[in-house]
């Protein structure tokens, strides 16, 4: 695994193999990311990436939001609650020296903190088949981590359906890997 593109172009991230299935860790393959990264900056979203504050949730390695962070990003907020994702998310900081811009929350991605800053790039990518996502995305909703208009890049092994408070915007398929755009509603809901 490698950053794709942008300021830390080519930086070896550090190495899981093929994933830890008991920590449930499988990272998104590098022609995934590419590929996902190459439709993000197509201009259909205008540029997400530039100047974002990016919610990395089930970070794993944390190769989408250091890879987002190479690509323009401001700053990044990974979540894992996991021992070896969180050794692997400070090896990869501090290899692309950007401890400065990376905050690691070790926290169940399903029960966030509050925030102090909400994000307008949010990285979804749970155990699959689990139901995790969205009750993820409702903590992050619930404590203030995703902006009105934020977009969202949910991976899952099947596309998933819109929760309340998101809008629909597309699915990709990459391999087993589905990938499903939201954005949050800019509607405010009282409730």
């Amino acid at each position: 695994m490698r950053i794709i593109a942008g300021s830390h172009r080519g930086i070896a991230l550090a190495a899981l193999g093929k994933g830890d299935a008991g920590a449930h860790l499988r990272p998104t393959a590098d022609r995934v990311r590419e590929s996902l990264f190459s439709a993000l900056m197509g201009g259909r979203y205008g540029d997400p990436i530039e100047g974002a504050h990016v919610l990395d949730l089930f970070a794993g390695t944390g190769a989408l939001g250091l890879e987002a962070l190479s690509r323009g990003a401001a700053r990044v907020t990974t979540v894992d609650d996991g021992r070896v994702a969180g050794r692997l998310i400070r090896e990869n900081i501090a290899k692309m020296r950007v401890a400065d811009r990376v905050t690691h929350l070790k926290c169940d991605a399903t029960r966030l903190p509050a925030a102090t800053e909400p994000a307008s790039l949010v990285f979804l990518d749970p155990p699959y088949g689990k139901g995790l996502g969205g009750r993820a995305l409702a903590s992050a909703l619930a404590q203030g981590w995703i902006a009105p208009g934020a977009l969202i890049v949910w991976e899952e092994s099947a596309p998933q359906p819109a929760p309340e408070g998101f809008d629909p915007l597309d699915t990709r398929r990459y391999g087993d890997t589905h990938v499903t755009l939201l954005e949050r509603s800019q509607i405010s809901q009282v409730g």
